[in-house]
């Protein structure tokens, strides 16, 4: 994810979500957003579009595989250094 969670948050009351929970979700999906509903300022659950819930499974399960954690952990012990343009070599943006 490129976006920091606090900045993907919003509000809604209960009544909003009773309202229209899927006016909320489509909101949320337009904007990238989750929805933090509230009722009388107590937070009570989060609303996540389907598309940002995918991402935040990939996240976990990626940040739960013992052979990533040790390829960021033998990264991070490395001393070798890459430029921009090594890195979009590598990754395929020419």
């Amino acid at each position: 994810m490129t976006q920091q969670l606090i900045t993907m948050e919003s509000f809604a009351s209960v009544q909003e979500a009773q309202a229209g929970i899927t006016k909320l979700f489509t909101r949320a999906k337009d904007k990238g957003k989750f929805v933090r509903v509230m009722r009388n300022q107590e937070p009570l659950g989060v609303l996540i579009p389907n598309v940002l819930w995918e991402s935040l499974l990939e996240d976990i399960e990626a940040l739960s595989s013992p052979n990533y954690i040790k390829a960021i952990a033998n990264s991070r012990k490395s001393k070798r250094l890459y430029s921009s343009d090594e890195v979009k070599e590598i990754l395929g943006y020419n």
